[in-house]
C-alpha cells in the first residue's frame, strides 16, 4: 500500500542499495576490460560479467538468489535474444534511440530543406585588425611635427593640432615633439620650445604639459641608448620650459620624488636644477643655448641664396642647385630666390639660359610654388627702374623673359593682370606724404641711436603733421622690425610715450590697421612678421597703449581674408595665456619695459618717503636719477591722488619745486591731471570728496601756470 502511494518498503529500499553497489562494480570492472587498458586480466572477469543476468528479480518483487544480482534496468534483451548492456547515463545500446538531446550523432543542414534556417549555421569568426586611437594619434603628430620643422609656422603647427582633436592625448605629443628635436640640430631645438610656449594654455593645459615632461622623464634611459648626451638635452628642454614659464619651477621637485635616483630621468633633473637654473643670469643662457632664434636671419638667408646662385652659374648642376634650395628650409622665402636669379640673369648675359633653366626645373618639380614665383617676377618688376640706370636693356630683356616664362607654364598668366592693376594709391603720390614719410624715417634712426624720446617728440611737433601719425607708427614698427630686440623693445616704449604726448587712441588703431593690411608685404623681408605683430599688439595692450576691445575693433577694420586677422588673433592669445604681462614686457629681453615697471614702484616709494617727512631736494633728486622724463606725468598722478588720500596738500609743493626747476614740464604736468580728470569717477568710489579736491587742485595749478591753456 505504501509502495502504490510512492513509499518504498525496507525490503525494496534493500534491494536498492544492491543495486547500486553492482552498478558501481560494474562500471569500475568494464573500464579494466577495456581494449586500452594495459594491465593483465583474469579468465574470471569474462565470465562473471556473462552471468550477471541469472537470479534477476521478477517483477512481482521475489528476490533474487544470489548477493551478487543484478537489478532489473542494467541489464535489456534484444529481439535477436543477445544481451545488450545499457550504459551508465541511460542512453541505449546499440539498436536503441539513444538518450534524451543526445546530438553525437553526425548531422547536416540541408540548405534546400524548406525548414532550413540559415541562424542553424555554425559561426565562423573572422579575424579583423583593431584600430588604436593613441597609435593614429601618434602617427598624426609625428607628421604634424615634421611639417613644422619644415615650414616654421606656429600657426599653422597649432591649428592643426587643434583640428587633430584628442586632447586627453596632448601629453604624448609633448613627449614626441621633444624627442624628435633631440635628434635634431640646433634650430629644431629652438623651435620646439617656442612651439611649446605658444600652445601653452591656448591649445595644451598646464597640466598635460607637466604629464607629457614627466613622460619624457621616464623614457630617459630608453633615449640615452640612441642620443648620447640625453640627459643634458632633455635637462635644457626643462630648463627652458620653466624659464618661458611652461613649466612651474615645483615641477623639478615632484618629478624628482617619483622617479628611481638611479634613472636617467632623476639625473635630467639633477642637471637642469644645477647646471641650468642655478647659474647667474640663468634666463638668458638657457634662451640663447640655442641660438635664439628659430629662423636664420634674413641677411644670412640673402647671403646663402646669393651663394647658391652663384655656384650653380659656374658648374650648370641644376639638381645640386635645387638640393640647396630645398635644405634652405624657407619655403615662403623662395620668392628671394626668383627675384636674385633675375637679376643675375639681367647682368650676365651668358648666365640667363642656366639661370631660367634652373626656374624652369624649380617650378616643375613644386620647389618653387606658383605664387612664390609670381611674387619673385613682381618684386623684380618693382625695382625695375633702378636697375635700368645699370642695366639700360633690362626692361627689354624682361618684357621678351616674362611671354617666355609663361608660355612654359613655369609663371602664372595671373602675373600679366595683377602688375597691370597694381596701380600706386593717390596718397602715395602726394609730395607731403613723401616729405614725411622722408623726414620720419631719420626722425626714428637718430631715435634708435640716442634712444632720446623727448627730443623724438619735439621733432614730430615741428613737423606738424598729425593726421599722419597713424604713418608714422606703421613706419617705426616696420623699420623696428627689421633691427634687433634692442630697437625694438625702443620702439614700443616710444609708443607708450606718445600715447601720451601726441598720439590718440584713434591713431594708435589706424597705424596698427595699415601695418596689418601690409603684413604680406612685409614678410617678403622679415620672416617673423606675424609672430613680430602679434607681440607688437599684445605689448601695446600690456603697456595701456591699445584697449583690449582695440583688438576687435582693429581686426573689424582689416578687409576680408586678410592675414593680418590671424596676427590679431595670435595677440589675443598671447595676452589670454598665464603670466601674459611678465612674459610679452621680457619678449624682446626686457629693458626699458620692465624700467617702465620699476618706475612706478620707485615713483610710489620716493613719494612716499616725502610724505612721511622727507625733504624736497631728495625728492627731486630721486626724480631725477629715474632717467625718464616722458614718464613725469606718472609723478603728477601719484602726487595728487596721495595728496586726496592722506588729506596732505604737502604734495604740491613738491609739484611746485619740480615746475620751477624744469623737471616736470607743462605737458607733462597737462597730462597727470588729464589722467585724474579720465579716471576721476573711479577715484571717487573711494575718495568721497575727490572731485572738490581736484577742482582745488586745478585752480592752484592754473594760478601757477602749472598747466597748458587747452585743458579743459
Amino acid at each position: 500500500m505504501a509502495s502504490r502511494e510512492g513509499f518504498l518498503t525496507e525490503e525494496q529500499r534493500e534491494m536498492l542499495k544492491i543495486a547500486s553497489q553492482n552498478a558501481e562494480v560494474m562500471s569500475s570492472l568494464s573500464l579494466a576490460s577495456s581494449p586500452k587498458s594495459s594491465g593483465p586480466r583474469s579468465p574470471g572477469q569474462n565470465s562473471s560479467l556473462l552471468s550477471d543476468h541469472h537470479h534477476v528479480k521478477a517483477p512481482g518483487g521475489g528476490h533474487s538468489a544470489a548477493s551478487g544480482g543484478v537489478a532489473v534496468r542494467h541489464v535489456r534483451r534484444s529481439h535477436s535474444g543477445k544481451l545488450v548492456r545499457v550504459k551508465k547515463d541511460g542512453a541505449g545500446g546499440k539498436g536503441t534511440w539513444g538518450k534524451l538531446l543526445d546530438t553525437d550523432g553526425e548531422s547536416f543542414l540541408d540548405r534546400n530543406d524548406p525548414n532550413y534556417d540559415s541562424g542553424e549555421e555554425p559561426y565562423e569568426l573572422v579575424g579583423s585588425t583593431v584600430s588604436d586611437p593613441l597609435d593614429e594619434y601618434k602617427k598624426a603628430v609625428v607628421s604634424l611635427v615634421e611639417e613644422y620643422f619644415s615650414t616654421g609656422d606656429v600657426d599653422v603647427a597649432a591649428s592643426d593640432l587643434r583640428e587633430l582633436g584628442s586632447s586627453e592625448y596632448h601629453p604624448y605629443f609633448i613627449k614626441r615633439l621633444v624627442s624628435l628635436a633631440m635628434d635634431r640640430n640646433n634650430k629644431e631645438k629652438e623651435m620646439a620650445s617656442v612651439l611649446l610656449s605658444a600652445l601653452y594654455a591656448d591649445v595644451i593645459n598646464p597640466a598635460q604639459i607637466s604629464q607629457g615632461f614627466y613622460m619624457l622623464l621616464e623614457s630617459a634611459d630608453d633615449l640615452a641608448l640612441d642620443i648620447l648626451d640625453a640627459v643634458d638635452v632633455i635637462a635644457l628642454f626643462i630648463a627652458r620650459a620653466v624659464v618661458d614659464d611652461v613649466l612651474p619651477p615645483a615641477f623639478i621637485t615632484r618629478a624628482r620624488k617619483m622617479l628611481p635616483e638611479t634613472s636617467k630621468g632623476f639625473q635630467v633633473l639633477q642637471t637642469a636644477e644645477k647646471s641650468y637654473l642655478s647659474a647667474p643670469h640663468h634666463a638668458e643662457l638657457v634662451e640663447r643655448r640655442w641660438g635664439g632664434s628659430t629662423h636664420l636671419t634674413v641677411d644670412e638667408v640673402k647671403k646663402k641664396i646669393a651663394d647658391l646662385l652663384r655656384e650653380y652659374t659656374e658648374s650648370g648642376d641644376t639638381s645640386e642647385a635645387c638640393r640647396c634650395i630645398r635644405q634652405l628650409g624657407v619655403s615662403f622665402f623662395h620668392h628671394e630666390v626668383v627675384k636674385r636669379a633675375l637679376v643675375i640673369a639681367m647682368e650676365t648675359q651668358t648666365a640667363e639660359p642656366l639661370i631660367l633653366n634652373l626656374l624652369k626645373e624649380a617650378a616643375d618639380e613644386g620647389l618653387i610654388s606658383s605664387s612664390q614665383m609670381v611674387k619673385g617676377f613682381s618684386r623684380f618688376a618693382e625695382s625695375l627702374d633702378d636697375l635700368a640706370l645699370d642695366i639700360p636693356s633690362a626692361k627689354k630683356i624682361f618684357q621678351s623673359l616674362v611671354p617666355r616664362a609663361i608660355s612654359e607654364g613655369w609663371l602664372d598668366a595671373s602675373f600679366l593682370k595683377s602688375s597691370a592693376e597694381d596701380g600706386v594709391k593717390p596718397d602715395e603720390n602726394d609730395d607731403k606724404l613723401r616729405r614725411y614719410k622722408k623726414e620720419v624715417v631719420t626722425i626714428i634712426h637718430e631715435y634708435f641711436h640716442s634712444d632720446d624720446i623727448p627730443e623724438l617728440i619735439r621733432s614730430l611737433e615741428d613737423l606738424g603733421m598729425p593726421e599722419y601719425n597713424p604713418v608714422f607708427l606703421k613706419k617705426l614698427i616696420t623699420l623696428a622690425m627689421d633691427r634687433k630686440n634692442r630697437e625694438k623693445e625702443m620702439a614700443s616704449v616710444l609708443l607708450s610715450a606718445l600715447h601720451i604726448e601726441l598720439f590718440s587712441s584713434e591713431d594708435i588703431v589706424n597705424g596698427f590697421v595699415l601695418l596689418l593690411e601690409s603684413a604680406e608685404d612685409t614678410a617678403l623681408d622679415i620672416l617673423d612678421a606675424s609672430n613680430e605683430l602679434a607681440f607688437f599688439l599684445a605689448r601695446a595692450v600690456i603697456d595701456d597703449v591699445l584697449a583690449p576691445l582695440n583688438l576687435e575693433e582693429i581686426a573689424s577694420l582689416l578687409p576680408p581674408k586678410c592675414s593680418g586677422s590671424e596676427t590679431v588673433r595670435m595677440a589675443r592669445s598671447l595676452i589670454a595665456a598665464r603670466h601674459a604681462g611678465e612674459r610679452i614686457l621680457r619678449c624682446w629681453g626686457g629693458g626699458t619695459g620692465w624700467a617702465v615697471e620699476d618706475a612706478k614702484d620707485k615713483i610710489q616709494k620716493l613719494l612716499e618717503e616725502y610724505e612721511s617727512g622727507g625733504v624736497v631736494s631728495e625728492a627731486c633728486q630721486c626724480i631725477r636719477d629715474l632717467g625718464m622724463p616722458f614718464f613725469n606725468h606718472e609723478v603728477v598722478k601719484k602726487a595728487l591722488v596721495m595728496a586726496m588720500e592722506k588729506k596732505n596738500d604737502r604734495m604740491l609743493e613738491l609739484l611746485q619745486e619740480c615746475f620751477g626747476e624744469g623737471l616736470i614740464t607743462i605737458n607733462q604736468m597737462t597730462k597727470g591731471f588729464n589722467r585724474i580728470k579720465d579716471g576721476l569717477d573711479d577715484l571717487a568710489l573711494d575718495i568721497p570728496n575727490a572731485k572738490d579736491k581736484f577742482k582745488f587742485y586745478v585752480d592752484h595749478a592754473r594760478a601757477h601756470s602749472w598747466l597748458l591753456p587747452s585743458f579743459f
